[in-house]
């Protein structure tokens, strides 16, 4: 899997290369093996041993392109996957196909948390349409280009599966 922290150029891979058991890890960091040993780990964070040297992890927020959290008591942002903006924006209507143009549709499904522009409203390509809950992880919509709300197709509590249309943007 892919990884980016926030104002860091490049990104780097991440992946289990064995489990020793015990909670014991061989690990690969791009091309670099290192040990693992995670002491204890909860919905709040995680504490572990690399290479002989003691982390703790304190998880702040989780969405599904992004976590917010605190290494060894320095605040950092993680963007677990760098080309998430441009998935969303394809699978969102951004491609230049037929309807594509006005409707934004659901990448994901889920249940949608929030909607926040009315029939009418004038939005930049960019701006919030409305969230969605999918895993436990909330992911913001965002249109996909300038233009007016023309419908919304969508209210709050409500499911939706991917590709369904979740407004009309004029």
């Amino acid at each position: 899997m892919e990884y980016k922290i926030e104002d860091v150029t490049g990104t780097f891979q991440g992946q289990i290369l064995k489990n020793l058991g015990n909670n014991e890890y061989v690990i690969k960091i791009d091309s670099q093996e290192h040990q693992l040993k995670v002491l204890s780990m909860n919905p709040r964070g995680i504490e572990f041993i690399l290479d002989q040297k003691y982390h703790k992890v304190k998880y702040l927020e989780n969405t599904t392109a992004q976590m917010n959290l605190v290494v060894d008591g320095i605040p950092m942002k993680i963007n677990t996957n760098s080309k998430f903006a441009e998935i969303v924006y394809k699978n969102t209507g951004g491609a230049d196909s037929g309807d594509a143009q006005t409707s934004l549709r659901s990448q994901i499904p889920g249940k949608v948390v929030s909607v926040n522009v009315e029939d009418g409203t004038n939005v930049k390509k960019g701006d919030v349409v409305c969230v969605l809950e999918s895993m436990k992880m909330q992911v913001s919509v965002k249109s996909h280009k300038d233009g007016v709300v023309k419908k919304i197709k969508v209210k709050g509590g409500m499911s939706v599966a991917k590709n369904d249309v979740l407004a009309e943007i004029e």
